[in-house]
């Protein structure tokens, strides 16, 4: 596996608003010319026919590229049960991307007060209570779950694709708050959990430039909450535990946006869920993941919102 240093690293430093006019930038074209639907609420957007087209273009691509692995296919709803959610740990170190679902349980005289609530144009969803679900952060999550136990010799390699909500919203339009994931997991022994993460990172930075895309993979961190999560942040980077496919969206003078990662999660799931190897070992797991919106956003900021007008190689690639 060869990594580079992050794309931006030799850019000249430019001011957050160059940023974030550029951001608005895209944001406006994408709506202008029909790929994306404003619905409203800060990341969150319709798509529209062109932008299906694309998308299922570039999912179908990756799938190929990872057909070798003959992985077991797997779709999970978009919520996960509380329980289960807890067995990940996910609120200790991201509480502020996630979210629960709350449904209404109260009977006729607290309907009454919620609509009254309502009516006095009061916030009325603390009559709501928890329902014990919580919108799916990661599309990987529920997998583990159902691994706990002792794998077979040679583990087990999945094909994940699903919802994904992270609670940031955000007027970048590579930064949404509900996107799909398509997650190729690994889970066995510390090697075959590695050797999963660091074979798939060619292939994949090939797909990516195949598709027009200038790509650099670089050395990363998950998004940690507080004082504590930038120690976790920090380790994961000194132990290269995490990828990330980075593509300049918005030009060689502003950050590089990540488009897909490559993440060993070492023996975290392993041992939150009871999952052990055929030798008795924790298992530890791996995963490749390609934020589907974020590549298709990518290729539209790349080559323009008329896809039937992209160079002849891209749409060769892509199979448009």
């Amino acid at each position: 596996m060869t990594v580079t240093a992050p794309g931006a690293a030799g850019a000249t430093a430019t001011s957050t608003t160059d940023l974030d006019a550029a951001r608005a930038a895209l944001r406006s074209r994408l709506l202008d010319d029909g790929v994306l639907v404003d619905l409203g609420s800060p990341g969150l957007y319709g798509r529209t026919g062109v932008f299906k087209r694309v998308y299922s273009a570039v999912d179908a691509a990756e799938v190929r590229i990872h057909e070798d692995l003959d992985a077991e296919v797997l779709r999970f709803p978009p919520v996960e049960p509380l329980t289960a959610f807890e067995r990940t740990d996910y609120i200790a170190s991201f509480p502020d991307l996630a979210a629960s679902i709350s449904g209404f349980t109260g009977d006729d005289r607290t309907h009454r007060a919620l609509l009254a609530a309502r009516e006095r144009g009061e916030r009325w969803e603390s009559f709501l209570q928890p329902a014990d679900l919580m919108l799916t952060p990661a599309v990987c999550h529920p997998v583990y779950g159902l691994l706990s136990g002792t794998l077979p010799v040679g583990g087990r390699t999945f094909d994940i694709l699903g919802d994904s909500f992270r609670r940031e919203p955000s007027l970048d339009p590579m930064r949404l708050q509900a996107f799909h994931m398509h997650e190729f997991v690994h889970v066995g022994t510390p090697e075959s959990a590695k050797q999963h993460r660091d074979g798939r990172i060619p292939g994949m930075r090939a797909l990516l430039e195949s598709f027009g895309l200038e790509i650099d993979v670089v050395p990363a961190n998950d998004p940690f909450f507080g004082r504590v999560g930038q120690m976790l942040a920090r380790n994961q980077v000194e132990q290269a535990l995490k990828f990330e496919f980075v593509t300049p969206v918005y030009g060689q003078d502003h950050p590089w946006t990540a488009i897909g990662s490559a993440n060993l999660h070492e023996d975290h799931f392993g041992t939150s869920f009871a999952i052990h190897t055929a030798d008795g070992g924790v298992a530890h797991s791996a995963c490749v993941a390609f934020g589907l919106e974020r590549v298709t956003i990518a290729l539209f900021a790349a080559h323009g919102t008329d896809p039937d007008a992209w160079p002849r190689s891209v749409r060769a690639a892509l199979a448009l």
